[in-house]
């Protein structure tokens, strides 16, 4: 009970005193924006003042001595500390922090200086070595984030750093966190921001590019009439295609048109010819025969008198009866030999054989 009432009378004389802020009182907070190579949060931040009754706000921590060595770290909540005794000489805020990197230049692989700057993004995770591993861990991690940026960007070349700026990224932040690793930081990520390069390096650069692309207008374009040339070809090699294949269709109908009449022709005579044959075999077929053939002796001969030229025939022919009796004999004699040859084709083809002796 007296122990409440002393403390009850301690919390009154430091409201009076205007050293300590009660519970329901806001805290003062303050805001920093780095926009300039001169305002970078300092790590770790200044000293609170031990009022015997501490209030840590969330997401910090605070470090408290006894007698100038290190006893505690203050975790967000209420704490009670003693007087004389207690020293509070660092505080840290556990959130993550931009810290800006000034301009600096660095040499690539192939010679060529660059104007680099980027943000740095770093957050506490051992209050203890943020304390007592370095003497400022802010103003360590910027010159640490230079140095590995210029390490970095020497190892490769001019294109591939604008190709690559993500993979650079990461080297950084590896690179970063191997060395700060002892001071109670981490590096969560590094963003290349702004990169600039000489006037004429920026300018070999603006030719190449547009060579680049009347090169590549030009092999557009070279394509373009190669696959029009090759377009045109195929056309006409299909055309010649289709025109001799459709030739060669036609003379194939033709000559299977040819080959039909032909046959047909063929068909048409025999059929002729073994009408005849029947006609030849019946009772006065020989004698039709031989009027029909004299018919066509004189018919022949009475367009052969139509043309204007000059024929010889023989003096027996003067006459109508003897072209007609000429024509008869003829027609006779066929008929006779046709009528000998044939006993011979019955036999072989060796005609009659002479009587044995």
């Amino acid at each position: 009970m007296n122990t409440t009432r002393s403390l009850s009378v301690l919390s009154r004389m430091l409201v009076r005193e205007k050293c300590f802020l009660p519970l329901g009182a806001p805290l003062h907070t303050s805001s920093r924006n780095f926009t300039s190579s001169d305002s970078m949060p300092e790590f770790p931040s200044q000293g609170k003042a031990n009022t015997v009754i501490r209030i840590v706000p969330q997401q910090e921590a605070w470090i408290v001595e006894w007698f100038g060595q290190y006893s505690k770290t203050l975790g967000p909540g209420l704490h009670f500390l003693v007087p004389f005794v207690h020293r509070i000489p660092y505080w840290h805020s556990l959130k993550e922090c931009a810290i800006e990197i000034p301009q600096q230049s660095a040499i690539t692989l192939d010679n060529v200086q660059l104007n680099l700057d980027g943000v740095l993004y770093v957050k506490i995770v051992d209050p203890y070595n943020a304390s007592y591993g370095v003497e400022d861990p802010g103003y360590a991690v910027v010159q640490l984030a230079q140095t590995t940026m210029r390490s970095e960007v020497g190892k490769i070349a001019l294109d591939t750093v604008f190709k690559e700026r993500e993979q650079l990224n990461v080297a950084i932040v590896e690179s970063i966190n191997k060395a700060a690793e002892p001071w109670g930081m981490v590096c969560l990520r590094y963003e290349i921001r702004n990169m600039n390069m000489p006037a004429k390096v920026q300018e070999a650069m603006q030719m190449q590019v547009e060579a680049e692309r009347r090169k590549r207008a030009a092999i557009l374009e070279s394509e373009g009439k190669r696959d029009a040339a090759i377009n045109v070809a195929e056309g006409e090699k299909k055309a010649k295609i289709l025109a001799s294949e459709a030739e060669q269709q036609e003379r194939v109908n033709l000559a299977t048109g040819q080959a039909e009449a032909i046959l047909r022709e063929a068909q048409a005579r025999q059929k002729a010819l073994n009408a005849v044959a029947d006609a030849l075999n019946k009772a006065g077929g020989a004698d039709a025969a031989s009027l029909l053939v004299a018919e066509k002796y004189v018919k022949a001969f009475s367009e052969l008198a139509k043309v204007n030229n000059t024929v010889l025939l023989p003096t027996e022919m003067g006459s109508v009866g003897s072209f007609v009796t000429q024509a008869m004999t003829i027609y006779k004699q066929i008929t006779s030999a046709a009528g000998e040859a044939a006993p011979g084709a019955k036999n072989g083809g060796r005609g009659k054989q002479p009587p044995s002796s």
